[in-house]
């Protein structure tokens, strides 16, 4: 989920209650709920404002038959964001990092960003491999005070100067070719978000941290494993 850069999302139409499905890009909030950037003016997010439960799917068939291949299913609660938040601030800034060609209009005074809290979902990993999950199953434990955003976030940018090979042993790691086309473009407390190629990554710690000392172990750990 915390890698999918876009998702298919239904909503219950107000003027019919029918089921509304459109495309969305989709970011991360840092306790690594679904962040969504729509337009006001969309007939989905007047949907989302009127009911706010929606369903998100996630996952990218492959070759062959598109059933055999991972999708997450997820029935979520939507929150807007008010732009004047600070909130909002913060998530402009993750998801542009994210999809940067966003810049051309997520500052238009019709778009705003919807958090997707996770309620329940279902992993299905192909055939006879289904699973059900619950809405915390989905979401960082020990989430960052907004307080503290600015001064990670610095932090972050000074680790990774400290350590300018972290993403290719990263690359190592998850087995990917062509190394130097890794780059990362943020964490949080569970993990790196990553770029390769145009494909987005993600690379989980085996525990969330708690601070940036924490964060300097895991990167030590990971800059120093023997291949």
């Amino acid at each position: 989920m915390r890698s999918a850069p876009y998702a298919a999302m239904a909503v219950i139409a107000p003027d019919t209650g029918f089921p509304a499905i459109s495309r969305v890009l989709v970011g991360t909030d840092w306790d690594g709920v679904p962040v969504i950037l729509v337009s006001t003016l969309s007939a989905h997010t007047r949907a989302l404002q009127a009911d706010p439960r929606a369903s998100l799917l996630m996952g990218e068939p492959g070759k062959g038959d598109p059933l055999a291949h991972a999708r997450l299913s997820v029935e979520c609660l939507a929150e807007q964001v008010a732009r004047d938040m600070q909130s909002h601030h913060l998530l402009r800034d993750r998801f542009l990092a994210r999809h940067p060609r966003a810049r051309l209009y997520i500052d238009f005074t019709d778009f705003q960003f919807f958090r997707l809290v996770p309620q329940a979902a279902s992993l299905n990993g192909g055939f006879g491999k289904a699973y059900r999950l619950s809405g915390d199953d989905l979401v960082i434990r020990g989430v960052l005070p907004e307080a503290e955003t600015a001064v990670w976030r610095a932090g972050v940018q000074d680790l990774l100067g400290a350590y300018p090979h972290l993403a290719s042993h990263i690359a190592a790691t998850l087995k990917l070719e062509k190394h130097e086309a890794c780059h990362i473009y943020g964490a949080d407390l569970a993990g790196f978000d990553l770029f390769w190629g145009d494909r987005l990554l993600r690379y989980e710690f085996s525990e969330p941290v708690q601070d940036l000392a924490d964060l300097e172990f895991v990167i030590a750990k990971i800059a120093n494993r023997v291949p």
